[in-house]
C-alpha cells in the first residue's frame, strides 16, 4: 500500500493552510478596516454587533423623522408670529374705525382692508412645508378652512381635523408637536358653536360691524380680537415649546449615535497596526515553513512501500 503523503507532508501542509488563512484574515482586515466581516470571524460577537447596527439604523431614521418635525414647527411657528401681527394691524384699523368721527364710507373703506386681513389670516391657516399641510392634523395633504364671507366666521370647514400624530425620541417615548387650524384660528366650545376666543371670527365680525357702520358691534369686535391675539399667543408658546422638545431630541439622538459608533467600533473595527503585525509574523512563518521543508531529505518509492 502506497500513502499519498507522508505524515511530515502533512503536517507542513496542514501549516501552510493556517498561515495562509492568518495572511487572508489579515488581508481582509485591513481593506476593510474591520475585524468581523463575516459571522465565521467572532460568532460569539455577531449577536450584540447586529444589535448595535439596528440600533444605530432606528436612531437614523428617527434623526430624519425630526428633523422633517422641525421644518414643521418652524414653518408653523412662522404662521403664528404672520396671524399675531395681522390680528394686531386689525385692531389698530378697528380702533381707528371705532372713532366717532369716522363716516360709514370711511368704515366700508376699513373694512376691505379687514376683508384683506381675514384673506391673508386663511392663507397662514394653510401653511405648507414639503407639501404638507401642517395645521391640517393627520389628513395634512389638504387644507381645513377656504375664504367663504358668507359664513358667521367668514371661511368654511372642509373637514374636521384631528392630529393624534406622537413623534417618537430616541429615548423610547413620544411627544406631540402639532395643533390643528381648527383649534388655533377657528377655535369652537364643545357644542361647535364658535368660541370668543375664534380668530376667524374675530376678524369677519369686524369687518360686518365697519361695513354696518355700527359702533356698539364695533367695540363687541375688538373685545374678541384682544381674546383672539391672547389665544394665538397660547399657540405660539405651545410651539416654542415643541421646537425645544424637538431640538432636544435630536441633540439626544446625536450623542446616540456617537454612543453606538463608538461600541461597534470597539467590537467590529480592525486594529489595523496588529493586523499588519499579523501579516509579518505569518508571513515569516511561511518562509520558515517553506525553508524547513526545503532541508528534509528526499524520499525514495522503497520509502512509501509497507
Amino acid at each position: 500500500m502506497i500513502r499519498n503523503l507522508d505524515p511530515s507532508s502533512e503536517r507542513f501542509l496542514a501549516s501552510l493552510e493556517r498561515i495562509q488563512q492568518t495572511l487572508e484574515r489579515a488581508n481582509r482586515q485591513i481593506s476593510s478596516g474591520l475585524r468581523v466581516n463575516d459571522p465565521s470571524d467572532a460568532p460569539d460577537e455577531i449577536s450584540d454587533i447586529l444589535k448595535l447596527l439596528a440600533s444605530l439604523s432606528r436612531s437614523d431614521q428617527i434623526r430624519t423623522n425630526l428633523a422633517r418635525v422641525r421644518s414643521e414647527v418652524r414653518a408653523a411657528e412662522d404662521a403664528l408670529e404672520t396671524a399675531i401681527k395681522l390680528v394686531e394691524r386689525a385692531r389698530v384699523l378697528g380702533s381707528q374705525g371705532a372713532n366717532s368721527t369716522q363716516t360709514a364710507e370711511t368704515r366700508r373703506i376699513i373694512a376691505g382692508e379687514i376683508q384683506g386681513l381675514l384673506e391673508e389670516m386663511v392663507t397662514a391657516s394653510q401653511a405648507m412645508i414639503n407639501g404638507r399641510y401642517v395645521f391640517s392634523g393627520d389628513r395634512d395633504d389638504a387644507p381645513v378652512y377656504e375664504l367663504d364671507p358668507s359664513q358667521p366666521n367668514g371661511v368654511s370647514r372642509q373637514f374636521i381635523p384631528q392630529a393624534t400624530r406622537q413623534i417618537q425620541h430616541p429615548s423610547g417615548t413620544t411627544f406631540s408637536a402639532s395643533k390643528t387650524a381648527q383649534e388655533i384660528f377657528d377655535s369652537r366650545n364643545p357644542d361647535d358653536t364658535l368660541a370668543p376666543e375664534n380668530v376667524f371670527a374675530a376678524l369677519n365680525g369686524l369687518r360686518l360691524a365697519l361695513e354696518n357702520n355700527d359702533q356698539a358691534a364695533i367695540e363687541t369686535a375688538l373685545s374678541s380680537l384682544r381674546l383672539a391675539g391672547d389665544h394665538l399667543n397660547i399657540h405660539l408658546s405651545y410651539y416654542g415649546l415643541a421646537q425645544r422638545k424637538v431640538e432636544s431630541a435630536i441633540d439626544f439622538a446625536h450623542k446616540l449615535e456617537v454612543q453606538l459608533k463608538t461600541e461597534l467600533s470597539l467590537r467590529r473595527d480592525a486594529d489595523l497596526t496588529e493586523a499588519a503585525l499579523e501579516i509579518q509574523r505569518a508571513k515569516m512563518h511561511q518562509e520558515a515553513a517553506y525553508a524547513s521543508h526545503s532541508a528534509t531529505p528526499p524520499r525514495s518509492l522503497f520509502d512509501y512501500l509497507r
